[in-house]
């Protein structure tokens, strides 16, 4: 995507390390970073200066492919990366795709680089399936960040979006907030305004009653983990989205590649999900008044929290699975055509 006169994805290759947009420091401030060691590609993926399935799987890839540059071990830097986030199995196809080519430094760089074509290419052909259920001058709702930020180029959530308008259509976007980490306000928001696409921010309470006075044609959501029955694994608060776009008889669809079905996870209840610090929920930070960023405590001093960082979407609330290989129901036979594309 295009910040300023520049283009670019969210992670990439540098001689000196991985490159990346720190995406902590958004939308007050776009700086970029160099992961020169794996542990500094570890630490960028675990304290999400990088998040996002697709760009989480083509983060770890190029760090695998630093660590063979740099003759580290293969199974201490593989279990390094693999343990960052448990949750977005694309961290572990991103390792799988490098993986064999690790005694070979030349060729590991090229599987990280064909593994990041492969995903900003499957994400452009998830705008085109997707583009064709939002109608002109409808109305999107989405949950956390799904866009070029999340994976290297176009999105998951957001690419029918994007597709969309640029086929010309006029389209609206209700972008949830996203507790605790604001990924809705201060990612998804800020890339509609690089695209020039209206929407307005909403709080997360707030989308269900949206939905039931009908201000919403359709929800799209992207996905960490895909299992066999077609249960979704996403950002926490897509679960509560989907049945409040049921109960309003509105369409809800998971976009995300097929390199986020788990083939080895029969259902959600076996998706491992990740459970964050407390201090993501006692605390806030943003762009005080002078310009300075600030964070603040809004619990009281006693409370602790809980923080489970995703939920899981049962099959039977998702109208399909919006992939690059086409849009499939979301079940067994779904998820299985798709892999078979």
């Amino acid at each position: 995507m295009k910040v300023g006169d520049r283009w670019f994805r969210a992670v990439w290759w540098e001689e000196s390390g991985v490159g990346y947009i720190d995406q902590r420091l958004l939308p007050h401030r776009f700086e970029q970073a160099v992961a020169s060691s794996t542990t500094e590609v570890a630490h960028a993926i675990k304290d999400m200066a990088i998040r996002g399935a697709p760009t989480i799987g083509v983060m770890a890839a190029y760090g695998l492919a630093l660590a063979s540059r740099h003759g580290e071990s293969f199974e201490a830097t593989y279990g390094i990366l693999n343990s960052t986030r448990p949750t977005a199995v694309n961290l572990k196809f991103g390792l799988d795709a490098v993986a064999p080519h690790y005694s070979d430094p030349a060729a590991a760089l090229d599987a990280a680089r064909a593994h990041d074509d492969a995903e900003v290419a499957a994400a452009e052909l998830i705008g085109e399936h997707g583009s064709a259920l939002i109608r002109n001058g409808g109305t999107v709702s989405t949950h956390c960040n799904a866009g070029w930020l999340a994976a290297q180029d176009w999105g998951t959530a957001l690419s029918p979006i994007y597709k969309s308008v640029e086929d010309g259509k006029s389209v609206s976007v209700i972008v949830d907030e996203t507790r605790p980490r604001l990924q809705g306000s201060r990612l998804t928001a800020w890339e509609l305004v690089q695209y020039g696409i209206d929407h307005r921010v909403a709080a997360d309470g707030a989308t269900a009653s949206l939905l039931r006075r009908g201000e919403i044609d359709i929800v799209i959501t992207g996905a960490d983990r895909i299992a066999v029955n077609g249960d979704a694994a996403n950002k926490i608060g897509t679960y509560p989205l989907a049945l409040a776009a049921q109960a309003a008889g509105v369409p809800f669809y998971i976009a995300a590649p097929t390199s986020t079905i788990d083939a080895n996870v029969a259902s959600g209840d076996d998706i491992p999900i990740e459970e964050r610090d407390d201090d993501e929920v006692l605390y806030i930070e943003g762009l005080t008044d002078n310009a300075e960023l600030t964070r603040v405590r809004v619990a009281p001093m006693e409370s602790t929290a809980v923080n489970p960082a995703f939920d899981v979407t049962p099959a039977a609330l998702i109208s399909g699975l919006i992939t690059n290989a086409g849009i499939v129901p979301a079940s067994v036979e779904g998820v299985r055509s798709a892999l078979r594309k």
